[in-house]
């Protein structure tokens, strides 16, 4: 037995960003170590001073970065948050996963690095592609997905008809 005690809220979860450049033990080496989080299914109007506020409960932030739609350039629901220690980041993992901000139960994983270009959506209406397909209406998300919105706006509200 090793003596390492680790709680299963910091182990990594089966995701793994299919963008990754480099090798999946590659990916896996830099996630055991990184500082950086991904976290998800936030508001578009949640702003930067209430991540700071939030997630500064569990250690100094050396960075926030929101996620934006491609296009639009406007939040779409995601940021990558980094802690300058990864102590701080598993207690951010432990304490702050699953808590509400908001109105909205928020998601924390681990992260391999940020890297310029992935703040931004990648679903094809720049969005994040989870809420292309949700059928369901969600104010703090836009409404209702992208693909049931351009089915159902007529045209001249902004749609592209039926």
């Amino acid at each position: 037995m090793s003596g390492i005690i680790t709680s299963p809220s910091v182990e990594l979860s089966t995701y793994r960003d299919q963008h990754f450049k480099g090798s999946r033990a590659e990916q896996d080496r830099l996630l055991r170590n990184s500082t950086t989080l991904y976290v998800g299914n936030l508001s578009f109007y949640t702003t930067e001073e209430q991540l700071y506020e939030l997630f500064s409960k569990c250690g100094d932030i050396k960075k926030i970065i929101m996620g934006l739609d491609k296009y639009k350039k406007t939040p779409c629901g995601f940021c990558f948050l980094e802690y300058y220690q990864r102590c701080d980041a598993e207690n951010c993992m432990r304490y702050v996963n699953g808590t509400r901000l908001d109105d909205r139960i928020i998601r924390t994983d681990w992260d391999a690095g940020f890297v310029e270009g992935r703040q931004y959506g990648r679903g094809k209406t720049g969005g994040q592609v989870r809420d292309e397909y949700r059928s369901d209406f969600d104010s703090g998300r836009g409404g209702y997905g992208k693909i049931i919105q351009q089915k159902v706006t007529p045209l001249g509200e902004g749609g592209y008809g039926r």
